[in-house]
């Protein structure tokens, strides 16, 4: 738990050092995989959930593989920041909504930014052909809705 006030530290001392000019979650994206230490990735989800908490902005994870890509989004659901809404779209499968709590989209973004570039049930050649996986934060009104 002390990592988390390190975190949520961190995040607060990032919100204060940014210009006035530039957005506070502007800088936040990343490729994966990445070559970041787990506590810079941790650090970076944190930041991320303050901006959504504080800010009219979303996070998206996008992952792509060779013919197939899936699409998840996370925003605030409520001022205090413990409940955000979880659009999830899949090429085939369409879009899906639910509300998770903070707890559940902290830990399933240091999942996905944690990935090593492929996984077992993928081929060897299909993870190489495509894009990599990305996450950035971005306003709401950018995110692609169904």
């Amino acid at each position: 738990m002390a990592s988390e006030q390190r975190s949520r530290e961190r995040a607060a001392d990032h919100a204060g050092t940014t210009s006035d000019d530039e957005a506070p979650w502007a800088d936040l994206e990343m490729a994966v995989p990445t070559d970041r230490d787990h506590a810079s990735v941790v650090a970076l989800v944190e930041c991320a959930l303050v901006e959504l908490t504080h800010e009219a902005v979303g996070a998206v994870f996008v992952s792509r593989q060779f013919g197939r890509s899936t699409r998840t989004q996370y925003v605030a659901a409520d001022d205090v920041g413990e409940q955000f809404q979880k659009r999830h779209f899949d090429d085939r499968l369409g879009w899906h909504e639910t509300t998770v709590p903070r707890r559940t989209v902290r830990d399933e973004l240091i999942t996905q930014l944690t990935r090593s570039v492929s996984t077992p049930a993928e081929g060897a050649g299909e993870r190489a052909a495509s894009e990599p996986d990305t996450f950035v934060v971005k306003p709401v009104r950018e995110l692609r809705t169904p």
